[in-house]
């Protein structure tokens, strides 16, 4: 059974005050989650104090982002070996402001998954569709696009190790969550097609989590559905108060 996975994306956002201040909130209201995997993704300049912040605690640490080179001439970029040296256990890759503001590819994200997993970083793959998209139908047409073009030479047993976040552009920052239902149709479309490219037992064991506009207030809509196995939390995970909210309503399925 897979159990839930709540991963907060700080974006650019928080001091390193606030990144303490934050983190020692989130250790005290996180000490009797057991069935939750939590995960925060703070800004590079304050992973080193997260990662110190986080010693002891069952909260794992992320990155938003790296390159997919060790390293070189590449320069404002971040290597998975400078993630490793800080401690991240996870990193998201293709998040749609990635791919909206800085271009990244389906051919990027591939090459970034590659090199995460080469260097045992989880990765937590985003895909998803704008409102001209969805208007037009195309939502299931373009998640395919972007998973059978991110995801390849890639082995099952690779695979095991992926979390998919299904992240509709039109619903992040906006406040605008897509319904339950609509996200559940995607995730059995996007557990299918894992099926296809890995076999249904990888597919199963995969987790896939729903973001954009995730809140304290529908968290539970959407987290009692069994095709949802937890959420990757913008805004809402930025504010302790609001971010424990759905972490314990994870825990609580």
């Amino acid at each position: 059974m897979r159990n839930k996975f709540i991963a907060g994306n700080w974006k650019m956002n928080t001091s390193r005050a606030e990144t303490k201040s934050l983190i020692e909130s989130l250790r005290e209201g996180t000490s009797g989650i057991q069935k939750t995997t939590i995960m925060v993704a703070p800004p590079f300049i304050n992973l080193q104090v997260a990662s110190e912040c986080l010693q002891d605690t069952s909260i794992k640490l992320g990155a938003q982002n790296l390159f997919w080179e060790d390293r070189g001439a590449f320069t404002g970029e971040v290597s998975p070996l400078m993630l490793k040296d800080v401690r991240c256990e996870y990193v998201i890759i293709g998040h749609s402001e990635r791919r909206q503001y800085f271009r990244e590819s389906n051919q990027d994200v591939n090459k970034k998954i590659h090199a995460a997993l080469k260097h045992e970083l989880l990765p937590v793959i985003c895909v998803g569709e704008s409102l001209e998209n969805r208007e037009r139908g195309q939502t299931l047409g373009v998640i395919e696009f972007q998973l059978r073009n991110s995801l390849i030479d890639f082995t099952p047993e690779q695979a095991g190790r992926f979390t998919i976040a299904y992240e509709p552009v039109w619903a992040i920052g906006t406040g605008r969550a897509a319904t339950p239902f609509d996200a559940v149709d995607v995730h059995e479309h996007i557990r299918s097609l894992l099926g296809e490219l890995f076999g249904k037992n990888i597919a199963e064991s995969i987790r896939i989590q729903y973001g954009g506009s995730v809140t304290a207030e529908n968290i539970e809509s959407f987290i009692r559905e069994n095709e949802i196995d937890g959420a990757l939390v913008g805004g809402a995970s930025l504010k302790a108060d609001s971010f424990l909210k759905i972490i314990q309503a994870a825990e609580s399925v």
